[in-house]
C-alpha cells in the first residue's frame, strides 16, 4: 500500500459505495489505518491509498481507541460555518484555510456492518468533511477561493513537477 501524492488521478474519482466486507477489505482497512499513524494524519481516505471504494479512517484524538475505520460514510447535516488551517498527506507541504460547516451529523458503519450515527464540531467535523470530500473525488484545494489558490500555484506545481519525474523513471 503506497500513499497517493496530487495529482495523482485517483483522487478525483468518486468512489463506490463497499457493499461486502471480506477479509481482505479488514486487512486492507487495518494496513491504511496503521498508515495514517505512521504518516501523523489524522485521517485518510480510500483514494489516497489507490482503494477507490467508500472507506476511511479517522482519529482526532489520537488515542487509537474505539472505531477508527469507517464504511459508506455520509454527512446527513452540516451547521454553522468554520474555517480551520488544513493539510492533507496526498498534498505535502501545503495548508490553507478552508471553509467547512462548523457541526456535522455522518452516518457511517463499521467493517461488522453496524450503523453509526456521529455528531462532531471542531477538528472532527472539519476531519470528517475533508475525508468525505476525497471519497467524492474533492481535494481541500478545489474548496479553496481563486484569490488563495494563487498563492499555492508555486507549491502545487512542485507536486506536480514530482509527480512527473516520478513516472518517468
Amino acid at each position: 500500500m503506497e500513499l497517493r501524492y496530487y495529482p495523482d488521478r485517483v483522487l478525483k474519482r468518486t468512489c463506490r459505495p463497499l457493499r461486502e466486507v471480506s477479509r481482505q477489505t479488514v486487512d486492507r482497512a487495518e494496513e491504511m489505518l496503521e498508515m495514517m499513524y505512521v504518516e501523523d494524519g489524522v485521517g485518510l481516505a480510500g483514494p489516497q491509498v489507490g482503494w477507490t471504494d467508500r472507506i476511511i479512517t479517522l482519529d482526532t484524538e489520537g488515542d487509537r481507541r474505539g472505531t477508527r475505520i469507517f464504511v459508506n460514510p455520509l454527512i446527513v447535516h452540516r451547521e454553522g460555518e468554520a474555517q480551520r488551517e488544513e493539510g492533507c498527506l496526498s498534498l505535502p507541504g501545503i495548508r490553507a484555510y478552508v471553509p467547512r460547516a462548523a457541526k456535522v451529523k455522518v452516518v457511517a458503519y463499521t467493517l461488522g456492518g453496524e450503523r453509526l450515527e456521529i455528531e462532531a464540531d471542531g477538528l472532527a467535523a472539519c476531519a470528517w468533511q475533508h475525508e468525505v470530500d476525497h471519497l467524492n473525488g474533492l481535494l481541500f484545494i478545489d474548496r479553496l477561493p481563486p484569490t488563495t489558490l494563487i498563492t499555492l500555484r508555486e507549491p502545487l506545481r512542485r507536486l506536480e513537477a514530482e509527480a512527473a519525474a516520478r513516472a518517468s523513471s
